[in-house]
Parts: structure tokens; sequence; C-alpha cells
């Protein structure tokens, strides 16, 4: 088994439960707290999760919506099945394996 990580960004429902429902909302807070984003940043950051996010951004909006990061990022961990491939040498492999033949190559005649 091989765990696999992902996370959900929950911005989005973190501003609709403080009735902030424009991604404007979140620009004069920011600036507030030193933090200068585009309109354009700032729809990003809430409507798709960041692949990379400053600290100073992620506790200025922490500041702002009154939760902690582990309310903002939710840990995902799904346990995949390892698929065998088949190539792996071990004993049981060899002892199954099937018995190589030869082989004839039957050439047409030339004329």
């Amino acid at each position: 088994m091989i765990k696999k990580m992902g996370f959900r960004w929950t911005l989005r429902a973190r501003m609709a439960e403080r009735e902030m429902f424009q991604t404007s909302d979140l620009l004069s807070p920011l600036a507030e707290r030193g933090i200068h984003l585009s309109r354009e940043q700032v729809y990003r950051l809430v409507t798709q999760p960041p692949q990379r996010l400053s600290m100073d951004t992620l506790a200025a909006l922490c500041d702002v919506l009154g939760c902690t990061p582990n309310d903002l990022i939710e840990i995902d961990a799904v346990h995949t099945q390892v698929r065998k491939t088949g190539t792996a040498d071990s004993a049981s492999s060899k002892d199954d394996a099937p018995v190589p033949r030869r082989t004839t190559i039957r050439r047409p005649p030339t004329a």
C-alpha cells in the first residue's frame, strides 16, 4: 500500500462563514495586514487550491477569517494499492515461469 497525500482548500467556505461572498472582500483586509495582491491573484487564491503560498499570506488569511491553518487546509490521505507488474525477481516467479522453446524461422524460397 502506498499512501498518497492530497489536500482540500476551504478558503471559500471560511469566507462564507464570515459572510464574505465576493473575492474582492479580501482585498482591503489583506492590504491592512501588508499583503498586497491583485484582484486576479485573490480570485485564484479563493477559487483554486494554491500550489505555493507564502507564510505571510497564510497568516494574514487566518487573521482575517479568525481561523487556523488547519481550518483552511484539510489533509486527505488516500491509500492506493500497489500494482504488481509481474517482473519481480522472486523464487515463486522463477518456478512459475514458462519454459522457453526454440523457434524456427521459415523464409520463402527465392526464385
